[in-house]
């Protein structure tokens, strides 16, 4: 179904994945309560490869980091797209997102790190786009991966 919001896809020359099965944990991609819909934590791949293996800080710079978190951000929409059916015109706003950024331990950009998902809510939603979020370093990640994003969405 296209509308507005493939529509801006498609001028930011974004394409959405179809969401990966879980590989090891036993949990729901996404899952709609009332009019929000939780979309789990979602690892950046690229052409369905698990991808940005490293930590931030180490393996990667602070801006490949930013960029990780908008591969991470497009998966958590490729998510949104399955649970509404292919209309992502639904989504109302972007309530919530959160970030796990697999760091050195010296790495202080935390929070600059997750901008690569929120500048893409943002660009992508505009003002219903901006959110509230949480961006936590941590020592470890699933495969080594260098961030997860999960977001909360309002949806009609």
């Amino acid at each position: 179904m296209a509308g507005r919001i493939d529509a801006r896809l498609r001028e930011l020359g974004i394409e959405l994945p179809e969401p990966s099965a879980p590989k090891v944990a036993k949990i729901l991609n996404y899952k709609q309560s009332g009019n929000l819909l939780f979309i789990s934590g979602q690892v950046p791949r690229v052409d369905g490869e698990i991808s940005f293996i490293g930590k931030v800080g180490r393996e990667f710079t602070l801006e490949q980091g930013q960029e990780a978190a908008r591969v991470s951000a497009i998966c958590v929409l490729g998510c949104a797209r399955a649970a509404l059916d292919g209309d992502l015109d639904r989504i109302e706003e972007v309530v919530r997102i959160k970030g796990y950024i697999n760091v050195d331990p010296d790495f202080t950009d935390v929070s600059a790190a997750l901008n690569g998902a929120s500048e893409l809510f943002i660009d992508l939603f505009g003002e219903p786009g901006r959110h509230s979020r949480t961006a936590i370093g941590v020592a470890s990640m699933p495969f080594g991966v260098a961030i997860e994003v999960e977001a909360v969405l309002q949806v009609r």
